[in-house]
């Protein structure tokens, strides 16, 4: 008499196709349908020169974008969807205070397949990039009544393996587990929202129709860029100019020993001047400072011209210097680049500063937003130097850090 074993030398039993059919069975009768959107490669690349950004001609799941950083920045997903069934076990939405501070721990879900009803259907186990659509978290209530269409509930796999309890008594697993996070607007997933119309089923072409408002719906981007639209505003109403603004600050006119010159305008505290006087007048000015310290008079280091004269005086401005100037006047030459304020002490017109406060976000004057962020200038090397040919000056890290071949 043969010994009973459930172990046949690797051999798929009747056994375990009596456990597999009973184990589908229950996926069929108490499970639930997910729609898949099957990853299937990062988007076709031809002709690249970075050796870590191969040519992709033919896209597989296999296939990887970038090697440096092991990424695929570029995914295109099947346009059919395979409905499929899966079950998770459903969990408040509770906070957990284990930890240092607040958690929510219901971002995160476990979901089950099995697995040789995932082989027939998709071809291949569910793995990270595929999306996860659950038709049973559909919200038909939504507070925007503007909506056209039920807002759907978007999951990434991001990983996957067999549980322990998929396991039959003949050794050989039935179960395949993924862990899912919610979808976000991100690089990688915008040619699947590109390619999905709003009732979630696939578009019949590749274009993107502007009335076509999926992403706006079940992305937080455009809300996102209403924030910060509104952030940058105010940020330009509060800090209209870079660098320091000096234009509240009285400068004192100095003379040639040193001393504080006295204004020409009589003081409030003279008792002597009666509100009638038909000799002093309100507007009477001082001395005009003479001082040549970079921004008006006012010693700093960084961004303080502003092309204004200081206590408020007035400006000429023009592209040439006046016929008949007279001591003390000022000049703001709009010719020059950044703009430069001249002050004319009756023989020649002397530098007072160049006006170099500009806009915190046009990006253009000696800022670090015009220097460095949005700096578009280039640099050309020569055949023996290592930057050889034309580089662009401004560089991200993950560019500068590349290898390069040595030839």
């Amino acid at each position: 008499m043969p010994r009973i074993s459930m172990w046949k030398n690797g051999k798929h039993t009747s056994d375990f196709k009596f456990f597999d059919k009973i184990i589908a069975e229950q996926f069929v009768v108490g499970s639930t349908g997910i729609h898949v959107h099957k990853y299937i490669g990062p988007t076709e690349v031809s002709g690249s020169t970075d050796p870590t950004q191969p040519d992709i001609l033919d896209p597989t799941a296999n296939n990887i974008q970038d090697i440096l950083f092991l990424e695929n920045r570029n995914r295109k997903y099947d346009v059919d969807i395979y409905n499929i069934r899966a079950s998770y076990r459903v969990t408040d939405s509770d906070f957990d205070l284990s930890q240092f501070g607040l958690f929510l721990q219901s971002d995160t879900l476990f979901i089950t397949f099995h697995l040789n009803e995932m082989y027939d259907m998709i071809g291949r186990k569910i793995m990270a990039g595929d999306v996860l659509e659950l038709p049973h978290l559909k919200e038909y209530h939504a507070l925007n009544d503007d909506i056209p269409a039920a807002l759907r509930r978007y999951y990434m796999v991001q990983d996957g393996s067999r549980p322990a309890e998929g396991y039959s008594p003949t050794w050989w697993p039935h179960l395949w587990r993924v862990k899912v996070t919610p979808l976000v607007d991100s690089q990688e997933v915008a040619g699947l929202f590109d390619q999905l119309g709003l009732n979630g089923e696939p578009r019949d072409d590749s274009t993107v129709d502007p009335s076509d408002a999926f992403m706006d719906i079940m992305s937080n981007n455009k809300v996102v860029t209403e924030i910060n639209t509104a952030v940058v505003s105010q940020a330009e109403k509060d800090v209209p100019l870079s660098g320091y603004d000096t234009s509240e600050f009285y400068v004192a006119a100095v003379g040639a020993d040193g001393k504080i010159r006295e204004p020409k305008n009589a003081r409030v505290d003279d008792i002597t001047i009666s509100s009638d006087s038909t000799t002093t007048t309100a507007d009477m000015t001082g001395f005009s400072p003479e001082k040549d310290i970079a921004g008006g008079a006012i010693p700093g280091t960084y961004l303080l011209g502003d092309g204004l004269a200081p206590n408020g005086l007035p400006v000429t401005k023009g592209i040439v210097f006046p016929a008949a100037a007279t001591i003390g006047e000022f000049v703001l030459r709009i010719d020059y680049l950044p703009n430069r304020l001249f002050r004319y002490n009756g023989t020649h017109w002397l530098k007072v500063e160049d006006s170099v406060r500009v806009s915190t976000s046009s990006g253009v004057g000696d800022t670090q937003l015009s220097g460095f962020q949005n700096n578009t200038n280039t640099s050309t090397g020569n055949e023996n130097d290592s930057l050889a040919g034309t580089t662009a000056e401004r560089q991200a890290l993950s560019e500068i850090l590349r290898p390069k071949a040595d030839n």
